[in-house]
């Protein structure tokens, strides 16, 4: 009952995510620079609790195989996905940020030469149809530029999530005796400072403090980026490496729901097929790795 609940926690905080952001740039914080103090705060807190509880060493702050990943699992995708929130709904943000399996696949078939099965390929045929859905709007109900660039911008995002995901799993495997906690809160706080320069550098200003967007980089920070990674790797750890990934499933759906009942976001039929497509091409390729569990799972309760 416990893994359930922290399960669904983690997916409807995830999912809450999008809104999050959504909220924070209508109200004027500039994305980069809110996503900076974000990523910054959750990655101080947690390095510095995992190093009052003698998990991790200061060293650990040093290496640059965690820049690298703080570069693209959260510079690259984060600076991606704030900036285009301005233009786009929250919801089609999460399903568009949903595509990072694909494009795992595709960079490991493309670059790592790594054979993929018929039910991955469909997959990823699958996920370009929906993410084509997902841009439709923008290109014949209303030519809305912005939407357009947003939702590219987002995959451009996802291939720097993909990238930095295959070059993390290398990472986890160099740094055998740290907390994955760890790894993850020194790559948030390189990931956080890269976007606060990134701030400077485009001449962000900072806002008139609203309390929604105040509320926002809280809720972000604390539930976003420490409660939910925190229960992740507490799920990885008490159950498989598969099953907490599976968020990526629910998530969008919550993000869509949430942003059309509170925000009043439009979601058109044509963005709901889209959707389907994509969380469908999710399901072909990881079919693998469900198939897997299912026989495990079977092979247990018949002992």
């Amino acid at each position: 009952m416990m893994t359930i609940f922290l399960y669904s926690l983690m997916c409807f905080i995830f999912g809450t995510t999008f809104l999050a952001i959504k909220v924070g740039v209508d109200e004027g914080f500039p994305p980069f620079l809110s996503a900076g103090i974000r990523f910054m705060a959750a990655g101080a807190i947690l390095y510095v609790l995992l190093l009052a509880r003698k998990k991790t060493t200061w060293k650990l702050l040093w290496r640059k195989e965690l820049m690298l990943t703080g570069l693209s699992l959260t510079f690259i995708t984060f600076a991606c996905l704030y900036w285009a929130e301005q233009f786009i709904s929250s919801g089609i943000a999460a399903v568009l940020s949903a595509s990072a399996p694909i494009m795992i696949i595709l960079i490991q078939t493309a670059l790592l030469r790594v054979k993929i099965t018929k039910a991955s390929i469909c997959g990823v045929l699958l996920g370009f149809l929906g993410v084509v859905c997902l841009f439709l709007p923008g290109l014949s109900i209303a030519w809305d530029i912005h939407w357009i660039i947003g939702c590219g911008i987002i995959l451009i995002g996802q291939i720097g999530y993909a990238a930095g995901s295959i070059y993390s799993g290398k990472t986890v495997e160099t740094f055998k005796e740290e907390s994955p906690m760890a790894l993850n809160a020194v790559q948030m706080i390189y990931g956080g400072l890269l976007l606060l320069l990134l701030s400077l550098f485009t001449g962000e200003t900072a806002p008139a403090i609203t309390m929604p967007g105040f509320l926002s980089i809280v809720y972000l920070t604390l539930a976003g980026s420490m409660i939910a990674h925190t229960i992740y790797y507490y799920l990885v750890a008490k159950t498989n490496a598969f099953l907490p990934s599976t968020w990526l499933y629910v998530s969008p759906l919550i993000a869509l729901t949430i942003g059309r009942l509170f925000y009043k976001e439009i979601v058109h039929p044509v963005m709901l097929i889209g959707v389907m497509l994509i969380l469908c091409s999710l399901v072909l390729v990881n079919l693998e790795k469900i198939m897997q569990i299912i026989s495990i799972k079977k092979m247990a309760s018949s002992k």
